[in-house]
């Protein structure tokens, strides 16, 4: 099943909105937030990044991927694309997990 999303055909389950039945609502919510950034690329990058990884994420790592959906999409796509350094607090495993899995490194 697909929808269009943005203009993109895209799978349900890259939209966020495959079975989530099974998530805690703190999961839940950072999985739609990942993709509802505002921008499509970062759309896809974090929410793509969610659907693989949210069910397994310690909550630690749950924290520090909030707190990169906390911050403003340029400053994030900068760290993960290593066009800008991230500052101190920021986890730079996260990030670089981030940028293995779409690829920027």
């Amino acid at each position: 099943m697909s929808q269009s999303h943005a203009g993109t055909d895209v799978a349900a389950s890259d939209a966020g909105e495959g079975a989530t039945g099974d998530l805690d609502p703190r999961r839940k919510r950072a999985l739609y937030r990942a993709w509802h950034r505002g921008t499509r690329e970062m759309d896809l990058v974090m929410g793509r990044f969610a659907d693989r990884e949210i069910r397994t994420m310690s909550d630690e790592d749950l924290s520090h991927f909030e707190r990169l959906l906390d911050r403003p999409e340029a400053d994030v796509f900068g760290w993960v694309t290593g066009q800008l350094s991230p500052p101190a607090g920021i986890d730079s495993g996260l990030l670089a997990r981030l940028g293995e899995f779409r690829g920027f490194d």
